[in-house]
């Protein structure tokens, strides 16, 4: 693990691609320390990145995978709706570099046009501690949700799979203070997600992407210009586009999260998908292209787009 202190990101909260009526912004929570990289993605060495020549200066210095934490927030159908909510403000973490952090991501969120009392649904892609922090926040000395009007969403096999599993010290603080809460509030869904995917609000839809956890799911946005994917854990990195096989250390089954890659790279190479990486570093999407036996990213960075007042 990491024991070196998070850097901030810099907000830029007015930006984000459109889809024709679906809109989608990355809000920043924190760049990830340098040793992120070789900690998570083990085999995405300096030799493997040097095959990719593309990912540099972007996503990757000369030597390590760069990462980030940020969420998306997406306009569909007349609805405010967050896509994973990161590590969260003074949560206790085993993690260091996720542990006690007091960023300004709600000020950044609420600037996007998204103050906590809009958002109208949360969609959590997968259970896991950095993507479900801002779930609550700290309202004296209790974790309340942070979005009081919303309904959260994962998917029941992602649900089931946790409440079956034996949980270590660290996981059952996060379900303390960023899960529980929420389901004892009465916010918390369980979507059953069809391999055809499952529709949540207009144009979006939760599609299975298991393998980095068993439930996990992507979110797939069908605007009426183009579709986008948002890729949760299956795709961490824009190396395992060129290096599929290329894994992350804590992948619960790592086959199938390959085959999970190949088969969402498959689908959205030469077309022109939106492909959004929940853990990318800006410029954050691209489209897909093959080459030379292997897949790129094309990046295409964020535009301005008029914030709907709230």
């Amino acid at each position: 693990m990491s024991t070196a202190a998070p850097r901030q990101a810099t907000a830029s909260t007015s930006t984000g691609w459109s889809l024709g009526d679906i809109t989608v912004r990355r809000v920043d929570e924190i760049e990830l320390p340098r040793q992120t990289g070789p900690w998570l993605l083990p085999d995405a060495t300096k030799e493997v990145l040097d095959e990719a020549s593309w990912l540099r200066p972007d996503f990757a210095d000369a030597e390590v995978p760069r990462l980030a934490s940020h969420s998306f927030a997406v306009e569909a159908g007349g609805l405010r709706i967050v896509v994973d909510t990161g590590i969260g403000n003074a949560k206790p973490r085993a993690n260091p570099a996720w542990n006690g952090l007091d960023t300004d991501f709600l000020q950044r969120l609420a600037a996007a046009g998204f103050p906590t009392e809009s958002v109208d649904l949360v969609i959590t892609t997968h259970l896991h501690t950095d993507h479900v922090g801002w779930n609550t926040r700290l309202a004296g000395e209790e974790w309340v949700p942070t979005f009081p009007n919303a309904r959260y969403l994962t998917s029941r096999t992602e649900w089931d799979h946790w409440a079956a599993t034996e949980l270590d010290e660290a996981r059952r603080q996060m379900f303390r203070d960023s899960v529980t809460p929420v389901r004892d509030a009465g916010q918390y869904d369980r979507v059953d997600v069809s391999e055809q995917g499952h529709e949540v609000a207009p144009g979006v839809f939760l599609v299975p992407a298991p393998g980095h956890t068993p439930g996990q799911v992507a979110v797939e946005l069908r605007g009426s210009d183009r579709r986008a994917l948002i890729t949760g854990d299956s795709i961490h990195h824009p190396v395992q586009l060129s290096h599929p096989h290329v894994h992350s250390c804590v992948d619960i089954d790592s086959a199938q999260a390959v085959r999970t890659r190949a088969r969402l790279l498959d689908t959205l190479a030469d077309t022109d998908a939106l492909l959004l990486g929940t853990h990318f570093p800006r410029p954050t999407g691209g489209t897909v292209r093959r080459e030379s036996g292997r897949y790129r990213l094309l990046a295409e960075p964020a535009v301005e787009i008029p914030t709907t007042a709230a």
